[in-house]
């Protein structure tokens, strides 16, 4: 009687187990961060990349309509595939391309831009990553589209790609 008893617990538990975790493979639970747009953009001091000297948020988002920030570093692989992209968006001179360097080896950084083509008006460093989360950002690389008023109004997860090139290029018109 005790076997039987041990079997059926057995086998109830193993089922009840199973389906646990079916309903789990069937259900992720993936985050995924808020497409943050109308958000103000905030002030924020950096170091330009090639020079070193200080500059001001307010000094880099002045005279334009539109303005890209691109997130990048020399070790990302991603980074590296988006490139030829943000090269094709510099040829428009309606947008002011801005690049963070996100918490990369200055000489790394330096070399990329040199061995693939700067396509940014002045790039930025973000050494800890305080800038990157103050915009929200989790990851690289990742875009910001803001409008004259310095307003997110489009922000792109991941690399960009000839679709996502085509809508940049809609809005910015």
């Amino acid at each position: 009687m005790k076997n039987k008893l041990l079997l059926v617990f057995s086998f109830l538990f193993f089922t009840f187990c199973f389906i646990v975790l079916f309903k789990g493979l069937n259900n992720p639970n993936i985050y995924k961060p808020n497409l943050i747009t109308n958000k103000t953009f905030e002030k924020f001091n950096s170091k330009e990349l090639f020079s070193g000297i200080e500059i001001s948020s307010e000094e880099i988002f002045i005279d334009s309509k539109f303005y890209i920030l691109n997130i990048w570093a020399s070790w990302c692989v991603p980074c590296r595939d988006e490139h030829k992209e943000l090269m094709q968006l510099s040829k428009n001179l309606s947008v002011k391309m801005i690049g963070l360097n996100y918490k990369d080896n200055f000489n790394n950084a330096k070399k990329f831009i040199q061995e693939f083509g700067n396509p940014y008006s002045i790039i930025i460093t973000d050494k800890n990553g305080f800038i990157s989360i103050e915009l929200g950002a989790y990851g690289v690389p990742e875009t910001y589209i803001m409008n004259k008023d310095k307003i997110i109004v489009k922000k792109i997860i991941g690399p960009l790609n000839q679709k996502l090139l085509e809508e940049i290029n809609l809005i910015i018109k």
